[in-house]
């Protein structure tokens, strides 16, 4: 079977290859949204959802191929705080917050609440725009409780805050070899891949069909 391209819309290595390696028996060839010619589309991420955010940076770029496009949002939803910061985690603290500014306002928000209170989840929704435009959405979860402290020297954002179930442990500590298997975005990538599998699985379906 001939390989198909599929662009994800990010320049960001670490996703790149990590979507290249849970894809790597699959048949498609897989580019950055520069490597395809489109590292100057830049998306305003305004929608009120991580599943609106993920589509319009998916389907900006496939307003323009015919590959199949794929982009992601990722947010931390804490239960106490209303699922705050969810879709805005990344500038929860002002529009150039540092990582260190958002956790520090994190905890600020939860001083005085017990850690049987504290539980959230992380979520990551990535979209898939097919060849025919059709949208298809997969999602993952992690859940786990929100820290007193930083702990923890591996990860990033709130990874060093978060106590994931199961583990007692924060992300950061944990390390990137258990992470990248019981993640948020693991779990997310893994249901892509079981998408693009029955989707080719219903071609080839249809095609030994029209023969």
């Amino acid at each position: 079977m001939s390989k198909k391209t599929l662009i994800v819309s990010t320049d960001n290595n670490h996703k790149i290859m990590e979507i290249k390696d849970i894809m790597k028996d699959m048949p498609f060839i897989i580019l950055s949204k520069t490597e395809a010619g489109f590292g100057d589309i830049e998306v305003i991420e305004d929608g009120n959802t991580l599943e609106e955010n993920a589509t319009k940076k998916a389907v900006e770029i496939a307003r323009r191929t015919k590959a199949i496009v794929i982009a992601d949002d990722t947010g931390l939803f804490v239960d106490k705080l209303n699922g705050e910061p969810g879709v805005y985690s990344s500038r929860y603290s002002g529009e150039n917050a540092t990582y260190s500014d958002n956790n520090k306002k994190l905890l600020k928000e939860l001083e005085g609440v017990s850690l049987e209170k504290r539980t959230a989840k992380f979520k990551t929704v990535i979209s898939i725009v097919l060849e025919d435009k059709s949208i298809k959405l997969v999602s993952g979860e992690c859940s786990g409780k929100i820290g007193f402290e930083s702990k923890g020297d591996n990860g990033f954002g709130y990874d060093p805050l978060f106590l994931v179930d199961g583990y007692e442990k924060t992300f950061a500590e944990l390390g990137e070899e258990i992470k990248n298997s019981i993640s948020h975005r693991a779990r997310a990538l893994r249901n892509l891949k079981k998408e693009l599998k029955n989707i080719i699985e219903d071609e080839e379906n249809e095609n030994s069909s029209n023969k």
